[in-house]
């Protein structure tokens, strides 16, 4: 039975041995194949042999490339872009008043002990400057009641706040007049308070009345129906027609990238951009969209977003010096400008002659500043002509600006 054992267990190991020699013999022809194919020089080939095969076959994997995010078109962008709500707002309800009597061992006439209900929750809108548009406000917002109180005394849980998170520069209107205007991060406005809670049969105990029966319930949260503006924070304001280079002069001068085609409205919502000076000051720039005449009676895109301009310290008007006459573009926009805000149009300002290597713009150029008395800053903004210039006297208007400070 031994000797049985025994040879048996010499077969089976001298067939393992020649399976793993044979797999052996196969790994070093496929390593010898695949070096032939591939031309290599004698060091090379002699690490090769060397190694093993490797089983994860990495030489025929192909290279994994990282995808870049691609930035979203100027029509995507207009979808996610929200600067006008309407909402609801309906402050949580306290919580009803509870009727109890204490009942324990030995206790027989305990007394009342019914607690009173918790608050309701209050709604306040929190400006955050990491949101940049009113996309994600959803026109109801319902707080959280308060719960209702519990015998042996027990308030119950005031309903917890909810915040709605809004941009820098929003605006908060009731019936057509402006309630808050949140124009700093951090800045909170309580917009509807929540209901007081119920009284329990505890809060009525006096001498005249030791089993008092009697409780309150809740009193309903305030509801207010509000509209939410954003008004675009920027020091200066780029003003023109459609196709008149606004967002190519934005992108010669700052950090921003609108979008630029050869079509008018092209961009169809604004766009702020940062100039950096090397004493680390910066100044921020919006690209308000173009501006057509009768834009104070909401034609085109109307007046949407000419409240965008409300909030800039200073106007640059931005002339097509290609086009003939067009110191008339200016008088027509200031006109919009007038006829939507008296006054808007007096504010620190300055012309920016664009389009300066096209044909005719010199002769403009010279009939232009023989018609205003405002700085008139000739250049290109395709080709970057004299785009110091602009910026040295960017610098000048908001140095001479007197109002409360703003850092972007």
């Amino acid at each position: 039975m031994l000797k049985t054992l025994s040879r048996s267990y010499n077969v089976l190991s001298e067939t393992l041995l020649q399976g793993r020699k044979c797999e052996h013999e196969s790994r070093r022809t496929v390593w010898t194949l695949l070096n032939n194919s591939i031309p290599q020089s004698a060091v090379q080939r002699k690490a090769i042999e060397i190694r093993n095969l490797s089983t994860t076959a990495t030489l025929c994997a192909k290279a994994r490339v990282v995808g870049k995010k691609k930035p979203l078109s100027e029509k995507k962008l207009t979808r996610y872009f929200i600067d006008y709500r309407n909402v609801k707002l309906a402050a949580g309800s306290g919580g009803r008043g509870v009727c109890s009597f204490l009942s324990e061992p030995r206790k027989e006439w305990g007394g009342p002990d019914g607690g009173n209900g918790g608050d309701g929750g209050n709604i306040i809108i929190k400006v955050d400057r990491l949101i940049k548009s009113l996309a994600q406000v959803v026109p109801l917002y319902k707080g959280e009641d308060g719960q209702s109180g519990g015998s042996k005394n027990c308030y119950g849980r005031n309903g917890s706040i909810t915040y709605i998170l809004v941009p820098i520069g929003t605006v908060v209107k009731e019936e057509g007049m402006v309630v808050a205007d949140l124009s700093r991060h951090g800045q909170e406005y309580l917009a509807v308070f929540g209901g007081m809670g119920g009284k329990g049969n505890r809060f009525f105990l006096s001498n005249e009345n030791r089993a008092p029966m009697t409780t309150t319930p809740g009193i309903p949260g305030q509801e207010r129906r509000l509209q939410l503006e954003l008004r675009t924070m920027a020091h200066a304001g780029l003003v023109g027609f459609p196709n008149a280079g606004k967002s190519s002069l934005l992108r010669a001068i700052s950090n921003a990238t609108p979008a630029v085609a050869a079509y008018p409205f092209t961009t169809l919502n604004p766009h702020v951009g940062i100039v950096k000076y090397r004493d680390h000051e910066q100044v921020a720039v919006a690209d308000i969209p173009g501006i057509i005449q009768g834009a104070h009676l909401n034609h085109g895109l109307g007046i949407s977003f000419l409240r965008h301009i409300e909030r800039c310290r200073f106007l640059l008007f931005v002339l097509d010096m290609s086009s003939p006459e067009p110191w008339t573009h200016l008088e027509q926009l200031c006109y919009e400008l007038e006829q939507y805000e008296p006054g808007l149009s007096k504010r620190p300002q300055a012309i920016v002659a664009n389009k300066m290597d096209l044909p005719d713009a010199r002769g403009n150029l010279e009939a232009l500043r023989s018609r205003v008395t405002q700085r008139v800053i000739p250049l290109s903004a395709l080709k970057g002509h004299n785009t110091e210039e602009l910026i040295l006297h960017l610098r000048e208007l908001y140095d001479g600006y007197d109002g409360p400070a703003t850092r972007w």
